[in-house]
């Protein structure tokens, strides 16, 4: 019988299942298959004006510890697989994994806190049998695993003292080296593109500073990942970075969960690590990590409804919790999201101090069980144990309400949509580098943005518009130039995905800094389905909801296929910094909540959304009067 726990003493809220996974699984193998030689690259298609290639990189299994005592049975080689469409088990009840539609890429970024140590505790023939704690973390009882891992991860996260076992070196080396390997195996260039990757795990007080580090190949990676053991600052981890790259090693970072940080991931003048915000912190910071999750499991990052009280979509998929037990709220909004980060940080331009926050964005993952839940109506959680609609929607037997509560807030998984122009590794890494991203809240929207000051109005009426638009401006993730008096001009299209839900409106969000350094924010709606328009009061009407709670349906009786519009700043001041992103609503749909309570025959939770609006958001343009 499977016995579980609540385990709040680690990242997040932890279950713990007494099942643990077989040490000689599919993901264990040693013996890996190199790249496919036959794939050349004159047989990669290429696209001159770009593609969207959609992934994640932010995914982990078995091999990341607190995976592990969650109930993950799977490991990275069964990633690769279920990414590629392929089914693969799932834990908990035993129900399997399989992904509707395949995605096109996807990076296995296991935690660098001793990578693939917890499940060969099992292996009578690994060093990690012979832990203190291994007896108890494999065994069947709940209370010492709960005990034993508690102190492992109070090791890394309070103590910050290295495990000498747990942390041997050269265990570590042969786990990064077989992650790599492993994600080696599966990438075929032009079809299938993997990275790769691990993550730092930094929590300093149970505050999230987590980001995903990602290789660009896996010709030119270290010998050892660096972890939240070797340094919880993160002026460490770029300073790591930065030799990496001095020593030939290109590489990126991705933060996420800023949401979580108790306002420590976009910090007010004087960062954890003891930095003062001035040019050289800002460029080092924007020199290694060029884009941020807006959105995953873990909630939304891009606003809260206290810092954009104007803002009538910002309360999605809101998860208002730092790392802690007990399910504390952060006491700080201000640092903790994006759209406030990224307007300050054209104050700190305004100031001399340069950009520290201008980030492109991505959707991401963080599932702990090797799949990632992208489908609201195909979604399985984010642990092993979750793989049961019941344990989603009451908690396992035992556990407290309030705890309970954060796995229901949990949303499904985000999406990053790339503009590249093949499906490989360089291209794929270069788009990410230039900010030429996208996140969505887990459709395949297709979002194009686009900022110049030379657009005509009637641009996407012609056959070659998307040509145009990279000639006469900047794509996503772009600068404007000087506006020598003119107002910049955007072009944004959006497509719904394929046999998924209609699209609601396009809206821009502008950031600005006046002259007196206040910061200011405006939300237009460019672009409204079914006809709509303003009303006297400039109020939109709302596009409608066709949701059947009872059977967890929808129907696109409403809204758009696919949304454009080219809009002028009608209130631009050229000597004001501002910046400029765009965000797709889709029409209301069921919550992954929905789905399960009609799996279980029951009516839908009161205390959660029945639907909600999926999104998209461009990465965003920059504008700078200097």
């Amino acid at each position: 019988m499977k016995k579980s726990i609540f385990l709040t003493a680690s990242l997040t809220i932890m279950f713990f299942a007494g099942c643990k996974n077989d040490p000689k699984s599919s993901s264990d193998q040693t013996v890996i298959q190199r790249i496919d030689s036959t794939l050349t690259e004159a047989s990669i298609k290429e696209h001159p004006f770009k593609e969207v290639y959609f992934g994640n990189l932010h995914v982990h299994t078995s091999w990341s510890f607190d995976g592990y005592i969650n109930g993950s049975v799977t490991g990275p080689d069964d990633a690769y697989r279920w990414a590629q469409g392929e089914s693969i088990p799932g834990g908990g009840d035993g129900t399997p994994l399989q992904i509707k539609k395949p995605l096109d890429w996807y990076a296995v970024s296991d935690h660098a806190e001793y990578l693939g140590a917890l499940p060969k505790m099992a292996d009578k023939n690994s060093m990690m049998s012979k832990h203190p704690l291994a007896a108890d973390i494999t065994g069947v009882d709940p209370a010492a695993s709960f005990a034993a891992y508690g102190k492992i991860s109070d090791g890394i996260y309070t103590y910050r003292k290295k495990d000498p076992i747990l942390g041997d070196s050269t265990f570590a080396a042969n786990a990064w080296k077989e992650l790599v390997d492993i994600a080696d195996k599966h990438y075929k260039p032009g079809k299938f593109t993997t990275f790769p990757a691990f993550e730092w795990t930094a929590a300093p007080d149970w505050r999230n500073l987590h980001r995903v580090v990602l290789f660009k190949d896996s010709k030119q990676v270290p010998a050892l990942a660096f972890s939240a053991v070797d340094s919880d600052v993160p002026e460490d981890l770029w300073k790591w970075m930065d030799n990496q790259r001095n020593q030939g090693h290109p590489l990126l970072a991705v933060p996420h969960n800023g949401n979580a940080s108790d306002g420590l991931m976009f910090p007010l003048e004087t960062t954890y690590g003891g930095s003062t915000i001035n040019k050289d912190y800002s460029a080092t910071r924007m020199r290694n990590e060029p884009v941020l999750e807006m959105i995953q499991i873990k909630g939304s990052s891009e606003t809260h409804p206290s810092l954009s009280p104007n803002d009538e979509f910002a309360g999605f998929e809101i998860w208002d919790y730092t790392l802690a037990a007990g399910a504390k709220e952060p006491k700080h909004k201000r640092g903790g999201y994006v759209r406030e980060a990224l307007i300050r940080s054209l104050k700190y331009d305004m100031e001399g101090k340069g950009s520290p926050f201008k980030y492109g964005f991505i959707g991401d993952s963080d599932t702990h069980n090797s799949y990632s839940p992208i489908e609201e109506d195909n979604y399985h959680g984010k642990f092993g144990f979750e793989n049961n609609p019941k344990h989603r929607l009451d908690g396992p037997p035992g556990v407290d309400e309030k705890s309970a509560n954060q796995v229901r807030k949990f949303g499904s998984a985000g999406l990053a949509g790339v503009w590249a122009k093949s499906n490989t590794r360089e291209d794929i890494f270069e788009a990410i580098l230039r900010k030429e991203t996208f996140a969505t809240s887990g459709p395949r929207l297709k979002v194009r943005f686009f900022g110049g000051y030379e657009y005509p109005e009637n641009i996407l009426s012609g056959t070659n518009w998307i040509e145009a638009a990279y000639s006469g401006g900047v794509p996503m993730g772009g600068d404007l130039g000087t506006s020598n008096g003119k107002a910049p001009v955007f072009i944004i299209h959006a497509m719904k995905e394929v046999d998924g839900a209609n699209l609601d409106r396009i809206q821009i969000i502008k950031g600005w800094v006046d002259a007196k350094g206040e910061q200011h924010e405006k939300i237009y709606n460019v672009a409204l389905s079914d006809d709509r328009k303003p009303d006297a009061n400039g109020k939109i009407a709302a596009v409608g909801n066709t949701v059947n709670a009872a059977e967890a349906s929808y129907t696109n009786d409403i809204g758009d296929v696919e949304l454009m519009a080219v809009w002028t700043d009608p209130e631009f001041d050229a000597s004001q910094y501002a910046v400029y992103y765009a965000r797709v609503i889709q029409i209301p749909t069921p919550r992954w909540s929905t789905y399960d309570a009609k799996t279980l025959g029951r009516a839908p939770r009161e205390d959660l959304p029945i639907s909600i609006q999926e999104r998209a958001w461009s990465s965003p343009i920059w504008y700078n009067p200097n």
